[in-house]
C-alpha cells in the first residue's frame, strides 16, 4: 500500500477585500466633494435665472465645481460598488 498523503489543493487566493474605515473615509471625502458641485449649481443657477445667461465671470468657477461634484459622486460609487462581500472558506464565489 501507498502510505503516502494525499495531495493538497493549491488553496487560490482570497478577493482583495477594503477594509470598513477606508470605505467610510471614502463615502465621507464624496459627500465632502459634493458641496462645491452643490454650490456650483446653486450659484449657476443664480445666475442663469437673474440675467438669462451664465456670467463669464463665473463660468469657470461653476465648470470646476460641478466637476469636483461628479468626482464626489464617483467617489460614493467607487465605495459602495466596489465592496467585496466577505466569503468564507469553501464556498464558491
Amino acid at each position: 500500500m501507498n502510505d503516502a498523503p494525499p495531495p493538497i489543493a493549491p488553496s487560490q487566493p482570497s478577493p482583495e477585500r477594503r477594509h470598513g474605515c477606508l470605505t467610510a473615509l471614502m463615502v465621507i471625502s464624496g459627500v465632502v466633494l459634493l458641496l462645491p458641485g452643490l454650490c456650483a449649481l446653486v450659484f449657476g443657477g443664480g445666475s442663469v435665472i437673474d440675467g438669462g445667461k451664465i456670467d463669464s465671470d463665473i463660468a469657470p468657477l461653476v465648470f470646476l465645481g460641478l466637476v469636483v461634484g461628479i468626482g464626489g459622486v464617483a467617489l460614493i460609487w467607487a465605495a459602495i460598488k466596489g465592496r467585496k462581500a466577505p466569503t468564507h472558506p469553501g464556498t464558491q464565489p
